[in-house]
């Protein structure tokens, strides 16, 4: 039987993910693309400057990884989900390793 397994690395060649599901890999991919665009943003506007590297890699990942929900809070809107009850943040969460940190 052939196996494939998908590695997410951030922009630091640090892995984040690994999985056998594409579709969480290519949506884990995208979330930290977009959290470092966050980021960029954030540092060049000056917002929150004494915040730390970690923290603020933290942040943008959150917001990116609940875009959803973020939009509809911007939008005035209640997010979809109750924040009491869990969700995975990827697809299929039973074939995704746990998320190595940079720190």
């Amino acid at each position: 039987m052939i196996e494939i397994e998908y590695i997410v690395k951030d922009s630091n060649g640090v892995e984040r993910l690994r999985t056998t599901d594409k579709k969480a890999a290519d949506a884990y991919d995208r979330a930290l693309d977009n959290a470092d665009r966050l980021a960029q943003m954030l540092r060049a506007d000056k917002v929150l400057e004494s915040l730390s590297d970690a923290d603020l890699e933290e942040l943008t990942i959150y917001l990116a990884r609940n875009a959803r929900d973020v939009e509809r809070v911007l939008k005035g809107k209640a997010p979809e989900r109750d924040k009491t009850e869990t969700r995975p943040t990827v697809p299929n969460a039973d074939n995704v390793a746990p998320i190595k940190s940079s720190a």
